[in-house]
């Protein structure tokens, strides 16, 4: 799940931030977003969740959300694949 999981959120942050075509793709696990990424601000969060809960038909609480899963791109991803398992 893990693979598909990272390709989905990719198109995902690439699609809602309106990145670069390929930028995500060159994101690691380490690689910064929130406070990194001028386009990803707390109105882009929002429409980042929704998106993440849409095609991943996920449910994403709000006691759940904190600047954490925000600071690196595999903390969103170990946050996205841990939602999608317990779907």
């Amino acid at each position: 799940m893990r693979p598909d999981t990272d390709r989905k959120l990719r198109q995902i942050l690439e699609e809602v931030l309106g990145l670069a075509p390929g930028l995500a793709d060159s994101f690691t696990d380490d690689s910064g977003l929130f406070g990194e990424l001028p386009e990803l601000d707390s109105m882009a969060v929002a429409g980042l969740l929704t998106e993440m809960e849409d095609r991943f038909g996920i449910v994403i609480d709000e006691d759940e959300v904190d600047g954490e899963i925000f600071v690196t791109y595999g903390a969103l991803l170990t946050f996205t694949v841990k939602k999608r398992e317990a779907a």
